[in-house]
């Protein structure tokens, strides 16, 4: 059995794995606003339990037990917020906070019954893709919006929910899942990037245009 806070550990080091980032004490305890000496103690704990491997000066990564753990957590993760929304009419913006209190005490009958009620889904309310029962999780080929190639329309595909005020102001805007945009320009030497949304102009900051993927 694993604790929460394990679970919550393992979690995070896929999400930063999947990034594309080295994964260590830093990234970890940035991700977790947490100390260092808590992320150290806790690392060596998973590294004992088998979940994780811990190569010293080259950060550590999940075990095939690590990353099973974390797919499951994730699978509940995201079928709560689909349910959330859907059901019971969360905003996207709500949905995350919400969810993480409640996949921890989910079991795993609960959440395949949950899903086929929910009518298998593929994605999550910001376009994350939901892991199977058998925990396979198909890969997604978007783009970021940073990247996109100007004068071109697009659809919303995927928006990070680490930012609820992001969330926010893309509501506020117009800006939701499988919403079409018009890529108008991108300001290179602040990184920032003008869109059309229903035929209404919007610059978004750099920040903001690095937690949106897009498909088109």
């Amino acid at each position: 059995m694993t604790t929460r806070s394990k679970e919550d550990y393992l979690k995070n080091i896929y999400h930063i794995q999947e990034e594309g980032q080295k994964v260590n004490t830093g990234s970890l305890a940035a991700v977790l606003s947490i100390s260092p000496a808590s992320v150290s103690e806790m690392v060596t704990k998973l590294s004992k339990d088998g979940l994780i491997d811990n190569k010293p000066y080259h950060g550590f990564e999940l075990t095939a037990s690590g990353k099973k753990i974390s797919l499951a957590l994730i699978r509940k993760h995201r079928l709560l917020e689909v349910f959330l929304q859907e059901h019971l009419h969360y905003q996207w913006d709500e949905v995350h906070e919400e969810a993480e209190k409640l996949e921890h005490v989910c079991s795993d009958m609960f959440i395949n019954k949950l899903e086929v009620y929910l009518g298998y889904p593929k994605f999550d309310p910001h376009g994350d893709p939901i892991p199977d029962e058998e925990l396979n999780i198909a890969p997604t080929h978007f783009k970021l919006l940073q990247n996109a190639e100007p004068g071109k329309e697009y659809i919303i595909a995927k928006v990070k929910d680490s930012s609820i005020e992001i969330l926010q102001y893309l509501s506020k805007i117009g800006v939701k899942l499988n919403t079409k945009i018009v890529l108008d320009e991108r300001i290179d030497f602040d990184g920032s990037v003008l869109i059309t949304v229903e035929g209404k102009k919007n610059l978004l900051s750099h920040i903001m245009a690095e937690q949106i993927f897009v498909a088109g």
